[in-house]
């Protein structure tokens, strides 16, 4: 039996009851894994005492796994409620399974290199703004009345300079990692999905990319962001670099704690990822549309810096109710604050952090932050891409 254009008609039944149930879930009518996970442990586990360890990495390492859980069901239903805005038959699962010997064959490290040293770089020399972004969303009431340069002062006074390098290996580490996956992927899937949707129009290809390279970005980089946060907000992990805070957090949680947070890790990087992979090329290729002499170094590295601020304001808007979340759900080693499921880190944030306001602390600290990393980020991305022989973004 068929539906419209020739789609069988069990698919639209099937994909239906997904989107449904994607609503449901997406808007609290039906619980996810997490939050199942949390009420069961408040309803029948006893109140943990924080000096019992044991129980406490027990109640630590099933938030995890269930928050793992509630991340793959959370993801898979949003790619299938995206996929069902697209009315093609090309959306049959034979038709997507086609393009994989394609997309493998198609597959160009010099993309992954490029996106891996850029990331690294930029995000290397922000972090002392970092640190103090970190620090103003993970105590909003101690910096309340202070400006960006007054909490700066505030943290000097009480940690000295080498505060300000707190955090630095992780981020070396992880965002290099990160931005291999998240520039890599994000140039490779672009031409099989435009294949597989059968797209006039590249955007929705630009956008399903970006969207599916955060989310492998985010496990990748979930263990080491989260040993970063520790390592800036907890005094416990002050002392510690990124091998011995990540052994430690693993001592503490098992290897499946590291990826405690994943939800909050998707929310903050896939629409940074959206925001700063499809503006960026969006913008430069508008721009290439226009000005004459494309071939000259001046107009490209005109044109990059142009699309790049365009990428930081746009990027940075998206991600940063997601950065706070992120924040809350890293930032204590109480178990009683930083268990619960994403809902719960949402619902109280909102309540304690005055509303929709709440969501937007340290974003002054986190323009200026992103600023620099994505406009540094995306110059050195297009130089170190060309030097390899790859044309510059949006010019072909």
């Amino acid at each position: 039996m068929k539906g419209s254009k020739g789609f069988p008609l069990i698919f639209c039944v099937r994909d239906i009851f997904i989107l449904v149930l994607s609503f449901h879930i997406y808007f609290g009518q039906v619980q996810s894994f997490t939050t199942f996970s949390h009420d069961r442990h408040k309803a029948q586990t006893p109140r943990v005492d924080e000096d019992d360890k044991s129980k406490m990495m027990e109640v630590m390492r099933g938030g995890a796994v269930s928050g793992v859980l509630s991340s793959a069901l959370q993801t898979s239903l949003g790619v299938s409620s995206v996929l069902m805005m697209f009315p093609q038959p090309v959306l049959a699962l034979d038709s997507l399974i086609a393009v994989i010997p394609t997309f493998l064959n198609d597959i160009d490290p010099r993309y992954f290199l490029s996106g891996g040293l850029c990331a690294s770089i930029s995000h290397g020399i922000t972090t002392p703004v970092d640190v103090v972004k970190t620090r103003i969303q993970s105590d909003p009431q101690k910096y309340a009345d202070l400006d960006i340069l007054g909490a700066t002062s505030v943290i000097l006074d009480e940690d000295g300079y080498g505060v300000f390098l707190k955090g630095v290996g992780p981020t070396l580490v992880g965002y290099g990692l990160e931005g291999a996956a998240k520039f890599g992927l994000y140039e490779s899937l672009k031409p099989p999905i435009v294949d597989a949707l059968n797209l006039e129009d590249p955007s929705t290809a630009y956008i399903i990319a970006s969207i599916v390279a955060g989310g492998v970005a985010s496990i990748i980089l979930c263990p080491l962001e989260r040993t970063r946060i520790r390592l800036v907000t907890d005094p416990d992990f002050s002392h510690l670099n990124i091998l011995t805070g990540v052994k430690r957090l693993t001592k503490e949680t098992g290897v499946v704690g590291l990826f405690y947070g994943l939800p909050a890790m998707l929310s903050k990087q896939c629409p940074y990822t959206l925001g700063k992979q499809v503006t960026y090329d969006a913008v430069c290729t508008s721009l290439y549309a226009v000005v004459t002499n494309t071939d000259a170094v001046s107009t490209r590295v005109e044109v990059s810096f142009l699309a790049a601020c365009c990428a930081a304001v746009i990027a940075c808007i998206l991600s940063q109710p997601g950065d706070v979340i992120l924040t809350e759900t890293y930032k204590t080693k109480n178990i009683s604050l930083s268990s619960g499921s994403f809902s719960n880190v949402v619902s109280r944030i909102y309540s304690e952090r005055q509303g929709v306001k709440g969501f937007y602390t340290g974003l002054v600290a986190r323009l200026i932050q992103v600023g620099g990393i994505i406009t540094s980020q995306l110059l050195l991305y297009d130089y170190i891409k060309q030097s390899l022989g790859l044309p510059a973004t949006g010019s072909s």
